[in-house]
């Protein structure tokens, strides 16, 4: 099996800009390994600093862990970026949602209907041409989202459209299959 060549250079804290050091080094110390993404995103560094600020700034909000997990799957899941999937399959898992409930986000969906009502405001987002349907958001508001919620839902989705854009865009292939490719042809 061929392993995916990515259309941009993913780049390491060697290569890298200048600029985009300091964020790799903090994501370096704190996960020990650079992502395909945060690598293609430090060829750019004002993109990598504002991908990096945006995405610290949801986590901070209202929204509770496991509802922005179920959003960022259902935008990988709609936009058919097999590299955020990949990812976050396995970061939805580490915030506590069960197979079963990633399957659901995947479709818009939830076991709660809290969850499922927020899910389908976001699909509404994803799909409609123009205004998405008021009765979309009535619903989500009667199911006890807040406004300021509802917004950092729409954050979220933007932020699920960035990081698909760009994976599909530059073609990523999942991490570690660099490192597979390399031992393959060693061998």
């Amino acid at each position: 099996m061929k392993t995916k060549e990515s259309r941009f250079h993913v780049h390491d804290e060697l290569s890298a800009p200048e600029r985009s050091l300091p964020i790799l080094k903090g994501a370096l110390a704190t996960g020990g390994q650079l992502s395909n993404f945060l690598g293609v995103l430090a060829g750019a560094p004002a993109v990598l600093r504002a991908y990096a600020r945006f995405r610290s700034e949801l986590r901070q909000g209202g929204l509770p862990l496991k509802t922005q997990q179920r959003i960022a799957l259902a935008v990988a899941e709609h936009e058919q970026s097999d590299y955020a999937l990949a990812t976050l399959i396995r970061t939805a898992r580490d915030a506590g949602l069960g197979l079963d409930e990633i399957a659901r986000a995947r479709r818009f969906e939830s076991a709660d209907e809290r969850e499922a009502s927020l899910l389908r405001f976001v699909r509404g987002l994803l799909e409609e041409q123009g205004t998405p349907p008021l009765h979309l958001l009535e619903e989500a508001r009667e199911a006890d989202w807040t406004d300021e919620q509802l917004l950092e839902a729409i954050a979220h989705t933007s932020l699920g459209l960035m990081t698909s854009l760009i994976t599909r865009a530059g073609n990523l292939p999942l991490d570690g299959s660099a490192e597979e490719s390399r031992l393959i042809q060693a061998a």
